[in-house]
Order: C-alpha cells, then sequence, then structure tokens
C-alpha cells in the first residue's frame, strides 16, 4: 500500500549529488513530492529531505542503492508519524484588494503573517503542511493572488539518533 515517506539522506558537499540521488527514484518510476537540500548541523554534511508517495518496498530498495553511492554517509526513510515536518508559502496579493480588513482577518485566522506592503502587493507567509497552505490559497484567492511559491518541505526526526552520534559510531568501528 502506498504511502508518504520522507527520505533524509546525509552527504559530503560535492557536485552532482542532487543529480546522482534524484536519478535513482527516476530509474524506480518514482515521482518526488517535495526536495530541499541544506546544510546539515555537523560541518561540511548536506542534508536532503525529499518526500514521496511510495510503497514501504520501494522506498526500502531506493534507500539500499542511495546508500551505496560515493559521498552518501547515511540514508533514512520515515513515516509521518516519526518527524516533524513543515513547508513554507508565500503569497503575494494585490494591495487595492485590501479594504475592509477582510485579508488581514484571513491572514490571522490562519495564523499567518505579512512580511512585505507596497503599494501594488503585499506578501504573506505561512508555514505548515500542504493541507494548511493549500486551504490559505484558496482563501485568498478571492483577493487576487498575484504569485504562489511553496518550499520543499524541511523535517527533524523525533526518534532518530543524532547524525553526529551516528557519525562517533563509524568512527569507533
Amino acid at each position: 500500500m502506498e504511502k508518504t515517506f520522507t527520505v533524509s539522506i546525509f552527504t559530503e558537499n560535492s557536485i552532482g549529488m542532487l543529480n546522482r540521488i534524484t536519478i535513482i527514484f527516476t530509474r524506480r518510476h518514482l515521482n518526488i513530492d517535495s526536495i530541499t537540500a541544506s546544510e546539515s548541523e555537523v560541518k561540511d554534511v548536506h542534508r536532503y529531505t525529499i518526500t514521496l508517495k511510495t510503497t514501504r518496498e520501494k522506498i526500502d530498495k531506493v534507500l539500499g542503492q542511495i546508500e551505496k553511492l560515493v559521498d552518501v554517509i547515511k540514508a533514512f526513510v520515515h513515516e509521518e508519524n516519526e518527524i516533524v515536518f513543515q513547508e513554507l508559502a508565500l503569497y503575494k496579493i494585490k494591495t487595492a484588494s485590501i479594504s475592509n480588513g477582510e485579508v488581514e482577518q484571513v491572514i490571522r485566522d490562519h495564523h499567518a503573517r505579512i512580511l512585505s506592503v507596497d503599494p501594488l502587493f503585499m506578501v504573506v507567509e505561512k508555514t505548515g503542511h500542504v493541507a494548511d497552505t493549500q486551504l490559505l490559497f484558496e482563501k485568498l484567492k478571492p483577493f487576487g493572488i498575484q504569485e504562489f511559491a511553496r518550499s520543499g518541505g524541511v523535517a527533524v526526526t523525533k526518534p532518530m539518533k543524532e547524525l553526529s552520534t551516528y557519525l562517533k559510531e563509524l568512527k569507533v568501528k
């Protein structure tokens, strides 16, 4: 049965790493829903966070292939209940549509915030799950959304060992 998985991949910072990782998903005909890349808490180690819908069997095979790549330090797979996961969304709305406080009320009701106000537009930020950011999109649509952008998700795990602990164990072996 397909469900949503979040994959955390820790690598050395090397050119082409993102391409090598995504090719493994492509070869297995797996569609990535979101992907983010950033530095990790460990110096010179980068973290890729990938979310996708697939079966446990397929994701385990993909993880095995990813861990065989040179420059991959460790890869972990998590189900939704094992992580704290958020995305960021930005909404650019026509300033002309802000007149009677309705937009501000929608923003407050959805725990979003105004980042910037300009004579022609304002930018609103919402952090949350896809359903939360999509709901705010639907509520703001009547006011004239000029642009909308949603980031890939970022996640931290609940029960997993810290990467630094894993790296120390490797040095001992």
